[in-house]
Parts: C-alpha cells; sequence; structure tokens
C-alpha cells in the first residue's frame, strides 16, 4: 500500500495536480506518524490493516468536515473535503453494500456464537479481522446491537 501511494504520489507531483498532491502528502504524513507512535511503543512499523483503518479514519474525519461545511452554506470547503475523500478512498478496498454487510454481520454472530449484547465485542472483533476498510462499523454497529436485541 505505501508503494502505490507513493507511486501515486510522484505521478501528481509530475502532472503538477497541487490538489491531489496535497492530499496524498497528508497520508504520507499520516503513515509516517502511525510509524513514529509504533516505534515509541516498542513496535514494527504498521500493517497494511493499520494502514487501511487509518485510512477510513481519515474518510470519516472528511466526510464529517464535509457535512459540518455544508450546514454552515460554505460548499467550496465541503467540495475539496469531498475531493480528499475521493483520493484517499482509491487506496481503501471497495466497500460492502447494505446486503454484504448484513450478511457479513450474520456470518459474523453465526462465527461466534453470538447470542445477546454481551457478544457484541466479539462480533466486532470478527467483522474488524475479515472487514478493515470495507465496512463502516459506526454505521455497523446499530446493525448489529438490533441483531443481537432481536
Amino acid at each position: 500500500m505505501r508503494e502505490a501511494i507513493s507511486a501515486a504520489l510522484k505521478e501528481s507531483m509530475k502532472a503538477r495536480d497541487a490538489d491531489r498532491t496535497g492530499t496524498l502528502r497528508l497520508v504520507v504524513a499520516a503513515f509516517k506518524d502511525r510509524d513514529i507512535e509504533a516505534r515509541g511503543a516498542g513496535k514494527e512499523t504498521a500493517t497494511d490493516d493499520e494502514l487501511k483503518q487509518l485510512l477510513a479514519k481519515m474518510v470519516k474525519q472528511r466526510q464529517e468536515s464535509a457535512a459540518i461545511y455544508e450546514e454552515n452554506a460554505r460548499p467550496e470547503l465541503a467540495a475539496k473535503e469531498k475531493a480528499e475523500i475521493a483520493v484517499i478512498q482509491e487506496f481503501l478496498p471497495k466497500q460492502l453494500s447494505d446486503e454484504e454487510v448484513s450478511a457479513a454481520i450474520d456470518a459474523a454472530i453465526a462465527e461466534t456464537g453470538a447470542a445477546s449484547m454481551k457478544d457484541m465485542g466479539k462480533v466486532m472483533g470478527a467483522l474488524k479481522a475479515k472487514y478493515t476498510g470495507m465496512i463502516d462499523f459506526a454505521a455497523a454497529n446499530g446493525a448489529i446491537k438490533a441483531k443481537l436485541q432481536g
């Protein structure tokens, strides 16, 4: 993943695409911050799964910012945030549809043997192990609760 982002950064710099270059530089900086943080904790560099989680977090932050900008009548800033989201999402796996998320939740519940709300953590753990970057876990949280309360 790091190599793909570095290559994309070089291409955008050659093409003189300032917006794309800026976004990719933010991603590279976030990766370096994560690696420094890991080194401080005595760990190796971040894995691809951890980097996917970081990218998903960056997308979510930008979605929240875009929503705030739209609420406050700042469409130009909202458009900038959405453009950054598009660039970051190029490096994330394809997001699952609502039906696929529901099926994944059902499979995780069956796999973990979850029967009540006490087992919520097991189900989330199973989903995160398989679907990092492919599911919005904040949204899935409500669906899991509904199925476990059921």
